[in-house]
């Protein structure tokens, strides 16, 4: 039994392979041709075809004429508003004297200096509504000093010295000059301090002054000054000793 088993399944499978590989053709006995002639001769209407590319997802009907133009009126406004409304900062800086007016002061003065710009402002031409000087109290301030000097010299050799030991020094001011200032204070307390820690730096000769008392002072104002007011500004700045205009704070 095994034997004819065997013999069938070995029958079956020449069979098949005969059927398959068209060796049983002129019996009648084939597979459907794959071929492309068989292919062409099954297709039903094969020049009705037309080849294109992918259709969209989500077609867009076509816009009338007439919608171009009202889309870009009604655009319009929306883009010229960001320009409108662009920060100053971006362009050029505004100069300090606006057409609309910029609040400058200077000082504080003292009583001398404002008596001169006083003078200064009525021979410039200056209008009094213009500008205005307001009393500041200025109050008492210590000086660690050192000088006065005996001449340029003596005064360059002590600003080689204190460079070399890394000490920083100023101008003390016209009333101090020649000399050096190592520091300013509020209070006497704090310039001793600043003296006592100066000494482990090798400073020996500098000394505590006063370099100013409680006083006032005047602040000049110009609540808005314009570009008119440029001329007479420029003429006030002899009486100004040295303090810039600057922006009210």
């Amino acid at each position: 039994m095994l034997r004819a088993a065997v013999l069938v399944l070995l029958l079956a499978n020449a069979g098949y392979y005969a059927w398959a590989h068209g060796l049983l053709r002129s019996w009648g006995l084939a597979p459907a041709e794959q071929a492309e002639p068989r292919r062409l001769e099954q297709q039903i209407q094969p020049d009705s075809l037309r080849i294109g590319g992918p259709a969209a997802r989500n077609p867009v009907p076509a816009a009338s004429p007439a919608a171009p133009a009202a889309s870009v009126s009604a655009s319009a406004p929306a883009s010229a508003a960001p320009a409108a409304s662009a920060p100053a900062g971006n362009g050029p800086s505004a100069p300090v004297a606006a057409a609309g007016g910029t609040c400058l002061q200077a000082g504080p003065l003292d009583a001398r200096q404002a008596d001169a710009l006083r003078a200064a402002a009525a021979s410039a031409g200056l209008p009094d509504a213009a500008w205005r000087l307001e009393a500041v109290s200025a109050t008492a301030r210590w000086m660690v000093y050192m000088g006065r000097f005996a001449d340029e010299d003596a005064l360059d050799k002590k600003r080689a010295e204190l460079r070399a030991r890394k000490v920083a020094y100023d101008r003390p001011g016209a009333a101090l000059e020649p000399g050096l200032s190592l520091g300013r204070f509020s209070t006497e307390e704090a310039a001793e301090r600043a003296l006592a820690a100066l000494g482990t730096q090798g400073v020996r000769t500098a000394r505590v002054v006063q370099e100013r008392g409680d006083a006032t002072g005047y602040l000049l104002r110009l609540p808005q000054a314009t570009d008119p007011l440029r001329p007479p500004l420029d003429a006030l700045r002899p009486a100004l000793a040295g303090k810039p205009l600057r922006a009210c704070g």
